[in-house]
């Protein structure tokens, strides 16, 4: 299923809640010819396609009626067709409202009855108790009638707890639009009948919870079951002003490619913010108000990013993914006075690419080695892949592979922000990945080695994605696959790179061969002196002569 319509305010999107939703990174519609995708790449994309989601509108509203006009309006560009309730606290014949004799709605007594609560309370009610789910389902899908569409909205708010099943008396007062064949809107006012304050505690993920109950209910395409693993997605407001710029992403996006790349360089922590500054990121710190001078997290943004004010956008690290925290980003870095593995000799900057090769190919084989027997120790090596990822995208400075490194971010991850234990294979993808970052510029290879490691890097993806398929994670299956075929994709353009410089080599070679027959050297003794040239030839300018 789609998203909800489009709205002016911002939205939270639940494809599970931290897809926010992301931004479910990438499931190409198509496969690129030879790019080597495993096979099981439509049975992937099959399970993390369009789906069931609802969207919860964000900040909640302060008057119910513009919502209620709206929902019964003709709609923004005329699609609104035959509004109607099709559930809600009472029996939806009982709130309809009814027409008037000039055809149009007469909604007194819904309003009326959905905001006596609220008033009855008084001051001790919220300052926005408007809340306002959408719900819509894929075009794929089939078509849900009323009946079920009713069911739907009553398990929503039975599960969120505003309208639990028997309580329809004492709870919120709701009610659950159908204006087109795809959707409804649940509309509910957070005041209880019996004087309470209603509890809002992980709406979010209840919806999507009842998401995921109505895919399997109604024979709708199932979907993995939210897990927070998808980096946070750009709100409608950052996207719009991002395409008014003339930007390619929205500056959350490139500030969380930015600080991925800072992290799997960096060995330390100040190492991090030194390379974020050297990108030409703003960084501004936050101390610890009971330690003096004790940094507790970050927050980063892009110099040309500002607001209405001309102060800088700050995002926080966890405004960009779960790891990206700064105590999550301490995870991955050796402990202050272990240091050992930092100070490479000459032979490991000599031998960057074969060093990261080493440690791909025994990933793979270690990967490969716990799909069978226990899938889930291989959390760090798949967190750790994607360090080496974004090293071997700025060492060769490719886009694709900037946007495999991009894609499998979100296959990286352990659900809901867990950091798992580091383990020696993981560690060795992160020191590989330091390795390419530090020295891949310096020690640039005219082999066939880079062309290796990516492919390399594809064979580990496709064991990613072999893994969080066996866990039953189809995003995460998903984002690994896409990588994969974006890195199989990336090596043959490097062979094809490679090829077009070797010819342009071979021809410049030979262009030289026929200029100069001979090895220039120096004139011997007693030569005769050079001849001065004939004629020009035929097309060429004579050189100009200069009076005297």
């Amino acid at each position: 299923m789609h998203s909800a319509e489009a709205r002016d305010v911002f939205c939270v999107q639940l494809r599970g809640m931290d897809d926010s939703a992301e931004c479910a990174e990438g499931i190409p519609e198509t496969v690129p010819p030879g790019t080597g995708a495993p096979e099981h790449a439509e049975r992937i994309r099959g399970q993390a396609g369009g789906q069931m989601i609802g969207k919860i509108t964000k900040p909640r509203g302060e008057r119910v009626e513009p919502l209620i006009y709206y929902l019964y309006g003709p709609g923004r560009h005329e699609e609104h067709t035959d509004p109607h309730i099709v559930a809600g606290w009472r029996h939806p014949a009982e709130l309809e409202p009814p027409l008037r004799e000039d055809g149009k709605r007469d909604f007194r007594r819904l309003l009326g009855l959905l905001n006596q609560p609220h008033a009855a309370m008084g001051e001790r009610g919220f300052a926005r108790p408007v809340w306002h789910c959408s719900m819509r389902a894929a075009p794929s899908d089939k078509m849900l009638s009323d009946d079920e569409w009713a069911r739907i909205a009553c398990d929503v708010m039975d599960r969120t707890g505003l309208s639990p099943y028997g309580q329809e008396d004492n709870a919120v007062r709701w009610v659950a639009v159908r204006h087109g064949d795809d959707h409804i809107h649940i509309v509910a006012m957070l005041a209880r009948q019996d004087g309470r304050r209603p509890r809002l505690n992980y709406d979010y993920y209840r919806v999507r919870d009842a998401c995921l109950a109505a895919e399997e209910r109604y024979g709708l395409r199932l979907t993995a079951p939210g897990d927070r693993t998808a980096g946070c997605c750009p709100a409608r407001a950052e996207s719009e002003k991002a395409a008014r710029r003339g930007l390619e992403e929205a500056p959350r996006v490139t500030l969380r490619r930015h600080v991925s790349r800072a992290a799997a360089a960096a060995g330390s922590e100040g190492e991090f913010f030194a390379r974020l500054d050297a990108a030409g990121v703003l960084v501004r710190k936050r101390l610890s108000a009971r330690s003096p001078g004790e940094v507790t997290g970050y927050a980063v943004a892009l110099p040309d990013d500002t607001a209405r004010s001309g102060e800088p956008v700050w995002y926080g690290g966890g405004k960009l993914a779960a790891d990206l925290t700064l105590p999550k980003l301490r995870r991955r870095w050796p402990p202050p006075g272990s240091r050992a593995d930092e100070h490479f000799t000459a032979d490991d900057r000599n031998a960057a690419w074969d060093q990261a090769l080493r440690a791909v190919d025994a990933a793979v084989a270690h990967i490969r080695q716990l799909s069978s027997a226990g899938p889930d120790g291989a959390a760090d090596v798949a967190w750790a892949t994607a360090d080496t990822l974004h090293a071997a995208a700025a060492a060769l400075g490719s886009r694709i592979l900037r946007q495999a490194a991009d894609a499998y971010d979100r296959a990286a991850r352990a659900p809901f922000g867990r950091i798992p234990a580091p383990t020696p294979t993981g560690d060795s993808l992160r020191r590989a990945a330091r390795l390419l970052s530090a020295f891949a510029f310096i020690t640039a290879d005219p082999s066939v080695r880079p062309v290796v490691l990516i492919t390399r890097l594809a064979a580990l993806a496709e064991a990613v994605a072999d893994v969080r398929q066996s866990q039953q994670r189809a995003a995460q299956a998903a984002a690994a696959l896409s990588a994969a075929q974006r890195l199989h994709g990336a090596a043959d353009a490097q062979v094809m790179r490679a090829s077009d410089d070797h010819a342009a080599a071979r021809t410049a070679a030979g262009l030289a061969d026929i200029a100069f027959p001979a090895v220039p050297g120096p004139i011997p003794a007693g030569s005769p002196a050079p001849v001065p040239p004939g004629p020009a030839s035929p097309g060429l300018r004579p050189a100009p002569r200069h009076r005297r």
